[in-house]
């Protein structure tokens, strides 16, 4: 199958089109390439990417509904989409909230736009997010729970993209699933997330802060785990295609952020320098997801624990960085 793939050179983008890849699909890759990060992580992941021979990129802003559309009209024979280009972070929301809603409210307007229009689209899966239950507080998150009180921009934008895909839906018949993501990490992982921040601290000796002690709890998610449930999902599309689906991606293990250093510490070799501070206001204080209804469709069960994965990160880590 043909497959487009937004936000390729992304952390889990490039994940999921390496997948696709090994398994004999064809890709097509588009990022803008911004500078929210170190562009050279994303250029050593196209790099990856570009070594298979069915891997075509195209560098243009998932934004912009003239290149996006001129592309779809020359690949009619798409038949899968997974939307994961967005403007990540829920803390820089604060600093540029313009971005948010550019990449990601019309980013994802124009994604179910050139979908609609797509004659061999079976399905279309797209990248939610676990911040959109808020300050929710009971435990697991289910995706029937309300999901009204958003305490961030990033997931306002977010819960503003499945409403949309809610109406395309009703509208138009498309097909789509789309999958609240629960604190993804892993080798070739963004380096603005905390687990990769306090590597890069912990290795210069300079120190980490922890929100409430490190007590916040997060179900983290190992990338691998992560991509198994997205081309899980993309290979079963809705047999309803006017109510898209909606499916928590997660870990179902929740773990405190100090435990996550714990294991950095031993996999580094090296004693964090912490401090403490008050819980940021966009932050939560437990992110928990219930994974029932993804299990019960693609039979997906997440086999790697926080144990495991944050000593694969450190090997990637220490053999790859960018400092």
């Amino acid at each position: 199958m043909k497959i487009l793939v937004t936000g390729s050179a992304g952390f889990i983008g490039y994940h999921v089109a390496e997948a696709l890849l090994a398994r004999g699909d064809t890709v097509i890759g588009i990022d803008n390439l911004n500078d929210y990060y170190d562009v050279r992580l994303k250029h050593a992941r196209l790099d990856r990417l570009r070594g298979h021979a069915g891997f075509a990129f195209h560098h243009l802003d998932v934004s912009d509904k003239d290149a996006v559309g001129a592309l779809t009209s020359d690949h009619g024979d798409i038949a899968g989409i997974v939307h994961l280009a967005a403007q990540a972070g829920v803390r820089h929301s604060l600093v540029d909230p313009y971005a948010y809603v550019t990449a990601n409210v019309m980013g994802h307007l124009v994604v179910l736009e050139a979908a609609r229009r797509l004659p061999a689209l079976r399905h279309l899966v797209y990248a939610s997010t676990s911040s959109v239950y808020g300050s929710n507080t009971e435990m697991p998150f289910r995706e029937t729970d309300r999901v009204d009180s958003p305490v961030s921009l990033y997931a306002a934008t977010k819960r503003a993209d499945e409403l949309m895909s809610h109406a395309y839906a009703h509208l138009f018949g498309l097909p789509q699933t789309g999958l609240r993501f629960f604190t993804v990490y892993g080798p070739w992982g963004r380096p603005d997330m905390a687990y990769f921040t306090f590597a890069r601290a912990i290795m210069a000796r300079e120190p980490i802060t922890l929100y409430e002690e490190g007590r916040l709890r997060r179900d983290f998610t190992y990338v691998d785990d992560i991509v198994a449930g997205i081309l899980g999902s993309l290979d079963r599309p809705p047999q309803d295609t006017s109510v898209p689906r909606i499916l928590n991606i997660g870990n179902h293990r929740v773990e405190e952020v100090r435990e996550m250093v714990r294991l950095l510490e031993d996999s580094l070799g090296r004693k964090a320098i912490i401090r403490s501070a008050p819980r940021p206001a966009v932050d939560v204080e437990a992110t928990f997801a219930s994974v029932e209804a993804i299990g019960a469709l693609t039979g997906y069960a997440p086999t790697t624990p926080l144990s495991v994965g944050i000593p694969r990160f450190v090997e990637w880590f220490q053999n790859w960085r960018i400092d």
